[in-house]
């Protein structure tokens, strides 16, 4: 079992891993899903993004997934997983099966485990802002949603222009997130990101960047990122990655002094607990 699958409870080949044709999550992307880091067979950080699929299934009127199952999952699928140096854990909760529309079926939630290779990023990345702003007032607004159409439209679009992430900005004209990642400046010498208030994910990268890293929260107008002395992307699975272009434009440096420092101390940081 080189992909371990882990469905409602028992391991299975990937190749008989099911799901019914009435799950909600495949009807109407009715669910909610939680990317964790697995360095040499260790999760990172997996208490928080336990937590974060609570609240995401919460806030999605859900019933409560039970984590401690859940983390079961997680680790059955470990012990079965090579020794890979990066690894990717999914986990996928949905509402189980209903009708064909949206209302709910009443049923239990289905859970989902895969645990696979992950390749490394780019050292730098080339991003692009797309046409479409994020709704920071939807009713999705923040939640880690199995809704990702419409991020798979703006990561087609900016790998068409050449971009290896898009970017988002909010109804109210500020820069918001990526497609699958949190988006940082530095303007004077300081870190900043985006308020949740934008509408972006509550990244769990993100947040220990701050807490590790310093920096603020402010909202910040969409030009911010192309004017930027340095910028940078945090996500689950590329930890901190310097920005080099934004469109057309080619940053003065990637990484820049303050981005490198956050790196370092990232990077020492995790090392030295893995859930933080």
């Amino acid at each position: 079992m080189n992909v371990p699958v882990w469905v409602n409870g028992r391991l299975v080949e990937p190749e008989q891993a099911t799901v019914s044709v009435f799950d909600h999550g495949l009807l109407v992307g009715d669910g909610v899903f939680e990317t964790v880091k697995c360095v040499g067979g260790v999760p990172f950080a997996l208490t928080r993004h336990l937590d974060r699929l609570l609240v995401s299934a919460t806030r999605m009127g859900m019933a409560e997934p039970d984590v401690e199952f859940v983390e079961a999952g997680v680790r059955a699928c470990l012990a079965q997983a090579p020794s890979w140096p990066l690894g990717r854990i999914r986990i996928s909760y949905t509402s189980g099966p209903g009708p064909l529309g949206s209302d709910r079926g009443g049923t239990d939630g289905t859970v989902v485990v895969i645990v696979a290779d992950q390749k490394p990023f780019p050292v730098t990345a080339d991003v692009t802002v797309v046409p479409w702003a994020r709704n920071e007032h939807g009713a999705l607004a923040g939640v880690k949603s199995t809704s990702y159409g419409e991020n798979v439209l703006a990561l087609a679009y900016a790998k068409a222009r050449g971009g290896g992430e898009a970017i988002f900005g909010n109804l109210a004209g500020n820069l918001c997130e990526g497609t699958g990642s949190n988006v940082f400046v530095v303007r004077d010498g300081r870190i900043v990101t985006p308020t949740l208030a934008s509408g972006c994910l509550a990244g769990i990268t993100r947040a220990l960047t701050l807490e590790w890293c310093g920096g603020a929260e402010e909202d910040l107008p969409l030009s911010a990122l192309a004017e930027a002395e340095e910028a940078f992307l945090t996500s689950t699975t590329r930890d901190i990655q310097p920005i080099r272009t934004v469109g057309e434009t080619v940053l003065p440096t990637a990484p820049g002094p303050v981005t490198a420092k956050a790196m370092r101390v990232f990077a020492e940081r995790s090392a030295a607990d893995v859930d933080p």
